[in-house]
């Protein structure tokens, strides 16, 4: 199941160009239910919170079909496997009706002793008596063949039967959680769809304003550093996200037409020669940490508490992302979300010696930083 359904197209918040981004201290929501009395700080938290609460479920979706797909895999490699385990049962046991046959036609061999006794050319009777001898030995391989076919398609059949039921309590569990994505983001677009004109306008300034607090903040901190060289594979991974600018954000995508946030850094490594996990949690708990100060480009930037949401460092405190749904890959101050921390995908990777970043075309850093504009 790819995860892409039509997007929520909000097409007043979005050509009024609403952004999001972190609220700035003090900003407290207040009380209030319905969008007409609330100040821009309400409005932008609560949209704030429900579309982490869809990001929390997009990236679960993603992990879930990441495992369904390994299910998927490991049914079709036992059923190959049971295939032929079948078979080279139906060899073992047309061998061993055959040796039934065999036997009774022989009416029992007799012992190779009473042979000796009655042959007229004992030392004939000897002879097939080695002969007889071997053909035993072949006849109790037969059936042991037999019995260890028996019961290897039996424990391979079982197997089956077990992988096969987890592939089925995966796929309803991914339906379920691709339900929870579309409740999360249509409860996005109503609220957006009840702002009038003033609170769109208000929102957006909020957001604006906070973002650039933000990355004032943590540039004054000096906790960005000088940026470092990337290896090959980053300046790969770098060069492949610069050329999807443009693309628009869809959950549960991984290109080459549209992306989510973790779609975008994973298909951004792949193309550099290095498979990454699939989804922000995934790429946060796996992959080496590295401080915000040690930064390169390639590295990705973790943000939220839960590990939500990732970007592809670019250089110079911006990054490459996936903002969110209704928005477009685009070029973002590091700030622009709340930072977790870093990872890097190459830890082993040798900077270069010698580095010039890609040119970024015209209206790379357009549109919303933290999403629901176009």
């Amino acid at each position: 199941m790819s995860g892409r359904f039509p997007r929520l197209v909000c097409t007043a918040a979005l050509t009024a160009g609403l952004v999001l981004a972190p609220l700035p201290a003090g900003a407290a929501p207040g009380p209030g239910g319905a969008a007409g009395g609330r100040t821009p700080a309400e409005l932008l938290t609560d949209l704030q919170r429900l579309y982490r609460e869809a990001e929390k479920a997009t990236e679960t979706y993603n992990g879930t079909a990441e495992r369904l797909g390994a299910r998927r895999a490991e049914v079709k490699r036992l059923d190959t496997e049971l295939a032929r385990a079948r078979t080279s049962l139906g060899d073992s046991r047309a061998a061993a009706g055959s040796l039934a046959r065999q036997q009774y036609r022989d009416g029992g061999a007799l012992s190779l002793y009473l042979r000796l006794l009655l042959a007229r050319d004992p030392q004939g009777a000897l002879e097939q008596g080695h002969v007889l001898t071997r053909l035993a030995r072949e006849r109790a391989g037969v059936v042991g063949r037999l019995a260890r076919d028996e019961r290897r398609t039996e424990a391979l059949a079982r197997r089956a039967r077990t992988a096969l039921g987890a592939q089925l309590a995966l796929a309803a569990e991914q339906r379920r959680q691709r339900d929870e994505v579309r409740r999360g983001l249509a409860d996005v677009e109503r609220l957006l769809a009840a702002l009038t004109p003033e609170q769109r306008a208000g929102v957006a300034a909020l957001e604006r304003s906070g973002t650039a607090l933000a990355q004032e903040r943590l540039l004054a901190s000096g906790a960005l550093g000088d940026d470092g060289k990337p290896s090959e594979a980053g300046r790969s991974a770098v060069r492949f996200a610069v050329r999807q600018l443009g693309k628009p954000y869809v959950w549960g995508a991984q290109g080459p037409s549209s992306y989510d946030c973790s779609g975008l850094t994973s298909a951004a490594w792949r193309r550099a020669g290095r498979a990454i996990p699939r989804t922000s949690q995934q790429q946060w708990a796996r992959l080496r940490r590295v401080p915000m100060s040690a930064l390169r480009p390639g590295d990705l930037v973790v943000y939220f508490p839960e590990a939500t949401h990732v970007a592809l460092y670019l250089g110079g405190g911006l990054v490459v992302q996936a903002p969110r749904p209704g928005a477009r890959v685009k070029v973002s101050p590091v700030a622009a979300n709340p930072v977790l921390g870093a990872v890097r995908p190459d830890p082993e990777g040798v900077p270069l010696r010698r580095y010039t970043p890609p040119s970024l075309p015209a209206g790379a850093t357009a549109g919303s930083d933290a999403g629901f504009a176009g």
